[in-house]
């Protein structure tokens, strides 16, 4: 597998992560009713699962950037 291969997987990779990044955020600002329906089928507390869904939205985002957009951007600036 060449270089150029692995970029463009990396970016490929990126683009289907921010999606669904994107929908997950959408969902939660759309769909506050559904939130606090999935709330009450596990027992937490509306803030709880706020806190841990916005939580879960930053590592998403976080491990988005760590593991597809700085190895793609060392490639791109290598090639």
């Amino acid at each position: 597998m060449n270089m150029e291969a692995i970029r463009h997987f990396l970016a490929w990779c990126a683009v289907i992560n921010y999606a669904i990044l994107i929908m997950w955020c959408l969902l939660s600002l759309w769909m506050p009713a559904w939130v606090t329906m999935i709330t009450k089928m596990f027992g937490l507390a509306d803030a709880d699962f706020k806190s841990a869904n916005y939580s879960g939205i930053m590592y998403y985002k976080l491990g988005i950037m760590l593991f597809n957009l700085a190895p793609y951007l060392a490639l791109r600036i290598m090639a």
